[in-house]
């Protein structure tokens, strides 16, 4: 009986410590939620006082603060993955989140880049669709995504056998075609242009450069994007090559199997996975495409007749348009309707290229 009143003592001890506890926890998480509450109302009012930034800041580490105190042992593991997620959590929604937010909104309006004085409804979208140049970026930004997406997935696994083959130097040779990932986009479209209006007009005995013309502009941004990007999705095709477990190659190479029939039924088939990363990558980074095409042609070139209309964009792709909507034309509102429009195409196209290769996979 005593050892039990002692317990029983014991455990109303702990309960109000742990009671305590959590008045604690709850009394600073509020102050916290105050304190941030405090200083967002001053940003918002125009104050011009110096320690809202700060005060927002150590609202939220108190309010994290209290939330690891609070005693609920059977979540405090999810509490502390919680808090240990937030900082990048926190930078998503202010990087990402809230201007995709703002963006959506700023493309209702006639937003300046500085000022909006009012909405204007769906008329940014309305001039964006009644623009020939837009539409024929969007045209051609399809067509180079799909060559892409194609020509860099076969270079790179062609070049991912060649390094995973039994021939000597295979570490420099990674090395070596890995090398032009490294190089900006800029500098990478500046050098590419002295090769094709200096080098190879001279190689080849001509006066006309291939940047010249619309459509040899454009095959030069896909030879460059190709030769840019091919050696990182080689690195991904050369992991998943690697994870091959040997022994499946043996029992083929037992069974009679010849080289080209453990390439597409059994090399192939079990990096399947790879295959729908690589996928997923060369196709978001194709039509975000941008700097290349900037610094290669800058979005130059003719073409004669285009829903009625003469073109000097041929080789402006989607983002390049954008930019220029915004920067060159000073046109933010459009810009930013365009911008929502592109966000769409490539979650959209994202979401169906993920669905169609897990798919894909499941039947290999």
């Amino acid at each position: 009986m005593a050892a039990a009143r002692f317990l029983s003592q014991e455990e109303i001890l702990m309960k109000d410590k742990s009671m305590g506890q959590k008045a604690l926890s709850i009394a600073i998480m509020a102050a916290a939620l105050l304190l941030m509450v405090a200083s967002l109302i001053l940003d918002a009012s125009g104050s011009q006082f110096a320690g809202r930034g700060p005060m927002l800041v150590v609202g939220i580490i108190a309010f994290l603060f209290g939330l690891y105190k609070f005693p609920t042992p059977q979540h405090h593991r999810a509490i502390v993955y919680i808090i240990f997620l937030f900082p990048l959590l926190f930078t998503f929604f202010v990087t990402v989140i809230i201007p995709l937010i703002l963006g959506i909104g700023y493309s209702f309006t006639d937003w300046t880049g500085v000022s909006i004085t009012k909405n204007v409804g769906f008329a940014n979208y309305s001039t964006m669709f009644h623009d020939p140049a837009f539409i024929y970026s969007i045209l051609i930004t399809f067509i180079f995504v799909v060559l892409n997406v194609i020509l860099i997935n076969l270079v790179g696994f062609l070049l991912a056998l060649l390094c995973t083959s039994a021939i000597r130097g295979t570490g420099f040779f990674r090395a070596a075609y890995f090398l032009p990932n490294l190089i900006g986009g800029i500098v990478l479209g500046y050098i590419w242009q002295f090769v094709f209006n200096n080098v190879l007009t001279k190689l080849t005995n001509t006066s006309v450069s291939v940047l010249s013309q619309s459509k040899s502009a454009m095959l030069a941004i896909v030879i460059v994007y190709i030769w840019q990007y091919g050696g990182y999705i080689m690195l991904i095709y050369i992991t998943g090559l690697t994870q091959i477990p040997s022994d499946v190659l043996e029992a083929a190479a037992i069974d009679g199997a010849n080289s080209v029939q453990t390439l597409f039924r059994i090399k192939i088939p079990m990096i399947a996975s790879t295959v729908t990363i690589c996928t997923f990558l060369t196709l978001t980074s194709a039509f975000k495409q941008f700097d290349v095409n900037m610094s290669l042609t800058n979005g130059a070139g003719s073409v004669s007749n285009f829903m009625g209309s003469y073109l000097s964009n041929g080789t402006q792709m989607l983002a390049l348009n954008i930019y220029n909507t915004a920067i060159a034309k000073n046109n933010y509102a459009v810009a930013q309707a365009k911008a929502v429009l592109f966000f769409i195409i490539l979650a959209v196209v994202s979401l169906i290229q993920v669905r169609v290769s897990n798919k894909k996979e499941v039947e290999l």
